[in-house]
């Protein structure tokens, strides 16, 4: 009889809907656990003058929310040679929109005068004060380029621009497609050995350790499903754990880290279901962006700001793309990071305290089915309701109905969804 009933039970909790099943997993938050500063520049992107913001969206870059942005972006910059008028312009955008600018010298093709001479531009005789700097793009991708050729003329850069300011600070190496973990393959392997080499040489005079990565298509001629998208999010928590050890073996400190240029495909493909353009892609950089806010990276720049007929791009010539309603969430994340965990990859936190003393977490439900979680709630207490918004099929990052959210609630989560909890103080 004991045997029937068990059977039963298991039978009936396997017909139950996947959202009941996982009420018991907790989402766990402890805002007594305080990490540290949340970087202004985790919400960067890459803007150039290949891709220039049209007139039309104008407004909707400059509430984008977007905080750094790195230009020309990609290998433009060590094609061109970055014009006065060009880097003016620029200047004007960034300003106009509340940015940091960052700029990347041309190395391939350049020369350490033509580098200095734009140090000297910007921030001499314009005045610009341009603190951020890199010296090429991608140097891994050049032809007939060696670690040992990159690290010596990198150096003879570095110093002829920091003759010119002291006072700037270098980005880089700015490898491609740094290994996602240890057991990546060989061609992402040899990443890490141009950074440790790197740091070997220009350890003392680089002061944020720049990588890039896109992780798909895996082939030039495959597709990505919203399944391979969203079993890849985690790699962000292993690529900079990785990143961070062989910085710590090579130079025997822990040193500033960015991840300067990223988006889930380095190919131009654009209309599918898990396409740069499309609305998983939103939910995966949603969850990447979060993971890498809790690794404390100091900065991270989407691919890209603007961007027609690619999938690159958070606004196109006319519209904006799903991705970049998140950051309109994020915008109002709070600065000061504390602990939070998942019971699982599908549905995961991410806790700050705002300046006003406001607990924000922000939940997404990487599923295609809605999920509900218990959340364990420690080290805050609010006798008000919390504000919500949600991005999602039916909410473009809106504000939806308050909640009165205290330690032990169930939260129902939609399918396929970004969720900003704003918990005001006691």
């Amino acid at each position: 009889m004991k045997r029937l009933i068990l059977i039963l039970g298991i039978a009936l909790f396997l017909s139950l809907p996947a959202a009941a099943q996982d009420e018991t997993k907790t989402l766990r938050v402890d805002a007594e656990q305080t990490l540290g500063t949340i970087s202004p520049y985790v919400y960067g992107a890459n803007y150039g003058p290949w891709a220039l913001v049209s007139l039309d969206m104008a407004d909707e870059a400059l509430h984008s929310g977007l905080t750094l942005l790195r230009f020309p972006a990609g290998n433009w910059g060590d094609q061109n040679n970055i014009r006065p008028e060009q880097l003016d312009l620029f200047m004007l955008q960034v300003h106009a929109w509340n940015a940091e600018p960052y700029i990347t010298a041309r190395l391939e093709g350049g020369t350490p005068e033509q580098a200095a001479e734009l140090v000297r531009y910007a921030n001499v005789e314009k005045g610009y004060g341009v603190r951020y700097w890199s010296i090429g793009n991608e140097p891994t991708l050049y032809d007939d380029y060696t670690i040992e050729r990159f690290n010596q003329e990198w150096r003879v850069f570095a110093e002829a621009m920091r003759a010119v300011d002291p006072e700037i600070i270098f980005i880089g190496p700015e490898v491609h497609q740094y290994a996602p973990n240890a057991t990546a393959p060989a061609y992402l392997q040899d990443m890490r050995d141009w950074v440790r080499e790197f740091l070997k040489v220009n350890g003392d005079m680089v002061d944020i350790v720049s990588i890039h990565r896109y992780p798909f298509p895996l082939t030039k001629t495959s597709s990505t499903s919203i399944d391979e998208l969203r079993l890849n999010a985690p790699e962000a928590d292993t690529m900079i754990e990785l990143l961070r050890q062989d910085i710590r073996d090579t130079v025997g400190y822990d040193m500033p880290v960015a991840v300067t240029e990223i988006n889930s495909h380095w190919s131009n493909s654009v209309g599918n279901v898990a396409t740069p353009d499309s609305f998983y892609n939103a939910i995966w950089w949603a969850d990447v962006l979060g993971r890498f806010i809790r690794e404390q990276v100091d900065i991270v720049n989407y691919f890209a700001l603007a961007a027609t007929g690619s999938g690159f791009g958070l606004v196109d010539r006319y519209t904006v793309r799903p991705t970049y309603y998140v950051y309109q969430l994020y915008q109002q994340f709070g600065t000061e990071l504390v602990f939070s965990e998942a019971a699982d990859n599908d549905v995961t936190v991410y806790a700050a305290l705002r300046d006003d003393g406001a607990l924000t977490l922000i939940v997404v439900n990487l599923l295609d089915t809605e999920q509900r979680r218990q959340i364990q709630l420690d080290g805050f207490t609010s006798e008000d309701v919390a504000a919500v918004w949600r991005f999602d099929a039916d909410h473009l990052a809106e504000q939806i109905d308050d909640l009165k959210l205290t330690n032990g609630d169930t939260l129902t989560l939609p399918a396929q969804s970004v969720t900003l909890y704003i918990v005001p103080p006691a």
